[in-house]
């Protein structure tokens, strides 16, 4: 059974409150108000200095557990939301192989469901690792994205990004944080640009906790439990007002919502599973034997969740 047998996060120290950024980026005051009051939005945890390489070394340093086993990685995944990251040639996951130890893993990126796609890393990884002989083989999970451009920045009326990231260590079996299920639900119908096509936006905002709510349910169906079985929800951290929404509609308390990082570090791109994933377990909010559900929404659009048991 796939297991995550480490996870670490890297925060960028530098602080950056919404409104500089909405500045930056042209937003209105009308939609720095909606973020901050409606959406629960405070501060960014941004590197303007930093470039990617920067970004996904400094989640493999935090990474502890990788020393002494980095032979028994088979395959590195970057789990990117945007296509593009940097301008061809460069390639800044293969870079990072070599400078630690890894160049004989076979590496690769895998997009496609935007913010989601954390989750089918994970997934993938277990499956590949289902087909390695050696129990001791390991996937290594990169997660960690810069925001370059607008388009990068900012989700019309929904969310800001940040620049958090998280490294994950994943086997095809183990006793640490297993996964029991993974769900995804596609809507192919609100692909397209929505910060021009204001009809698209509205349709996916109506429809987004619908949606959110069929994959969770998936999910909780094929683990073969109930929300009453869940100690936790670990949201993507887009904003608040979907994830109470969501919370009301499903019946679940929103306590047990881990949100605490959509205002303190903001939407990290593909991360923010591992990161509040992280943030329960230092909290010590999870104890052995609890189910948790992992939830992610990418636009394009795909919702994800994740059923795993700590």
């Amino acid at each position: 059974m796939t297991a995550l047998e480490a996870v670490a996060v890297h925060l960028p120290h530098h602080t950056v409150p919404i409104e500089a950024v909405g500045e930056r980026l042209g937003l209105t005051p009308r939609q720095l108000r909606l973020f901050r009051r409606f959406h629960g939005l405070d501060q960014l945890r941004l590197d303007p200095d930093g470039k990617l390489p920067d970004l996904l070394g400094a989640t493999v340093d935090a990474l502890t557990e990788l020393r002494g086993r980095e032979r028994d990685v088979r395959f590195v995944i970057h789990a990117r939301s945007m296509p593009v990251a940097v301008p061809y040639p460069l390639n800044p996951l293969h870079d990072l192989l070599q400078r630690y130890g890894l160049g004989h893993a076979q590496a690769f990126t895998v997009t496609h469901h935007a913010c989601a796609v954390g989750l089918l890393a994970v997934d993938l990884a277990g499956r590949l690792l289902a087909g390695e002989p050696d129990p001791r083989a390991l996937a290594l999970v990169l997660t960690g994205e810069k925001t370059f451009t607008k388009d990068a920045q900012v989700v019309p009326e929904t969310g800001i990004f940040a620049e958090g990231a998280a490294a994950c260590l994943v086997s095809a079996d183990g006793e640490h944080d297993r996964v029991l299920s993974y769900a995804v639900r596609q809507r192919p119908e609100f692909d397209g640009r929505l910060a021009e096509d204001q009809d698209l936006l509205a349709r996916y905002q109506r429809e987004y906790p619908d949606v959110m709510v069929e994959a969770i349910e998936a999910a909780l169906d094929q683990a073969g439990l109930d929300l009453s079985d869940l100690a936790l929800l670990l949201p993507h951290n887009v904003n608040q007002a979907s994830w109470r929404t969501i919370a009301r509609r499903i019946g679940f308390p929103i306590g047990k919502v881990v949100l605490d990082n959509v205002t303190s570090v903001g939407h990290s791109f593909a991360a923010d599973g591992l990161i509040n994933l992280h943030t329960a377990t230092t909290r010590g909010l999870l104890e052995r034997g609890d189910r948790y559900l992992v939830a992610a929404a990418g636009i394009g659009a795909t919702f994800s969740a994740m059923v795993v048991e700590h």
